[in-house]
């Protein structure tokens, strides 16, 4: 409810700024303005909506593949990891912002390079949380498995698997947290349709609140995605969520 109260009182000062100042409506049209376009443009929004999901949706599983396929190599080989993983942490420090419009040009306007772009964004957050998990699986368990005569794989699956789902959870929400940022930024680099390109449109037309209406749609669809990564981590690993009440 405090959250909800801190939005009402933003989108409130938002409306009464934007009626009783001067300022022109397609620099800062009022959240009633963005309701009514997206009422208005809704058909229009709904298309490039789906392209922008798809985009995300498709580059957020092959983050997921490659970020827990990594980690896995990266955890049960030392030397995989000494060669790796530093290199994983220079690819951080690559402009995407340069390397998008190269994609593009280089693979064309399609759905790959975007594919691509989101993945390769996404993909960091998820190893990180998840190879620290996994090497700090509790080493009293992995005590008592070896001396049952547990085999490596075993070893992985009832002991340092059930450790890290929560932070491949975790990863994965961060990951949908800066997967929109990532669409969008594909989709400026050259694209014929996405949300993304629908705000690069819509700005230089004055057509503020169409943008502002796409914004509001790609924030929604995140947080729905958001939303649904924590109920679906509450169910495969309940563990992670213990019931709350007075200890007896």
């Amino acid at each position: 409810m405090l959250a909800v109260l801190i939005l009402l009182a933003f989108l409130g000062g938002w409306q009464a700024y934007a009626d009783l100042s001067d300022i022109d409506e397609f620099l800062l049209p009022s959240p009633t303005d963005v309701l009514s376009t997206a009422w208005e443009d809704r058909g229009l929004l709904w298309d490039n909506f789906q392209v922008t999901a798809q985009e995300m949706g498709i580059g957020l599983l092959i983050a997921i593949v490659l970020g827990v396929g990594l980690a896995l190599a990266l955890h049960r080989w030392a030397q995989v990891r000494r060669g790796l993983y530093p290199l994983l942490i220079a690819s951080q420090t690559v402009p995407i912002v340069l390397v998008a419009p190269l994609l593009a040009a280089w693979l064309g306007y399609d759905l790959t390079p975007k594919l691509i772009i989101v993945a390769l964004v996404c993909f960091f957050p998820i190893v990180v949380p998840t190879l620290d998990a996994l090497a700090g699986a509790d080493p009293g368990r992995r005590k008592l498995m070896a001396g049952l005569g547990a085999s490596r794989w075993q070893q992985l699956r009832f002991v340092e698997a059930p450790s890290a789902l929560p932070a491949l959870f975790t990863g994965t929400r961060l990951a949908v947290a800066i997967a929109a940022i990532a669409a969008v930024l594909a989709e400026t680099a050259g694209s014929d349709a996405g949300l993304g390109h629908l705000m690069t449109q819509s700005i230089p037309q004055l057509e503020t609140a169409r943008a502002f209406a796409a914004v509001v749609l790609l924030s929604l669809f995140s947080l729905s995605l958001y939303a649904a990564l924590t109920l679906a981590e509450r169910r495969v690993a309940p563990w992670a969520h213990p019931p709350k009440g007075p200890v007896l």
